[in-house]
């Protein structure tokens, strides 16, 4: 009996043990799930690496892409933060993810969208926007996104852009042109929900607009040669 009750004991300390363990992981992962929702000065990881991988790109940081978040990362997300009207705290909270068009959780989403309609948004940013800025190029494809979400426009890609009268580059066939690695790299940021233009539904460019209408609608920034409007 002795041998039997030492060996219960046994077990209850065993199985006592092994519900500490999964509850102290449980609370590791969920410290590091909370620890990943900002991006500061010390933290590292591949999300660090996304980070410095886009403002490498676009010219805003020139350190190694190492996956340390240092003073040289702190002033290139400054710079990014300036530039698109954020807090310039030098965090990359909600907001500066969002700009980024990174998610903080490792989980990214396109929104629903699948590959045909990045190659088709990438056709039409290389199209309509191939030669501007990348910030610029990444705004084109966020208008049309913008107009997808438009309950004055269709709601997909393919709809916005090819309906009629919407897209030049639709009317004189550049749309058929092949897209670059930049243009598609900015139909990502797009998707992933990078948008410079904070929610505008237009864009033109100033010295070859002839349409009386666009030029009534409100500019809300200039980025490059396109000016944006809602």
């Amino acid at each position: 009996m002795k041998k039997i009750a030492l060996a219960v004991c046994f077990i209850a300390v065993l199985c006592t043990t092994a519900l500490t363990l999964i509850s102290l992981t449980q609370e590791v992962e969920e410290s590091a799930l909370a620890e990943v929702a900002v991006l500061k000065r010390g933290s590292t990881g591949s999300t660090v690496k996304t980070v410095q991988t886009k403002l490498k790109r676009w010219g805003y940081y020139k350190g190694s892409v190492d996956g340390i978040y240092g003073s040289q990362t702190v002033s290139a997300v400054k710079y990014f933060q300036r530039s698109n009207g954020l807090t310039a705290d030098g965090v990359v909270g909600k907001k500066t993810a969002a700009a980024m068009g990174i998610s903080l959780n490792s989980s990214s989403s396109s929104g629903g969208y699948n590959s045909s309609d990045e190659y088709l948004l990438a056709r039409c940013i290389y199209a309509e926007a191939r030669g501007e800025p990348y910030t610029g190029q990444v705004a084109v494809g966020a208008v049309v996104l913008n107009r997808v979400k438009s309950s004055s426009f269709p709601n997909s890609i393919s709809g916005v852009i090819y309906q009629a009268g919407a897209f030049d580059c639709v009317a004189d066939g550049q749309i058929n042109l092949t897209p670059n690695a930049t243009a598609k790299s900015a139909a990502r940021d797009a998707l992933n929900g990078w948008d410079p233009t904070n929610g505008c539904l237009y864009y033109y460019n100033p010295a070859t607009a002839t349409s009386s209408w666009i030029w009534s609608r409100e500019i809300r920034l200039v980025i490059g040669r396109h000016n944006f409007a809602v």
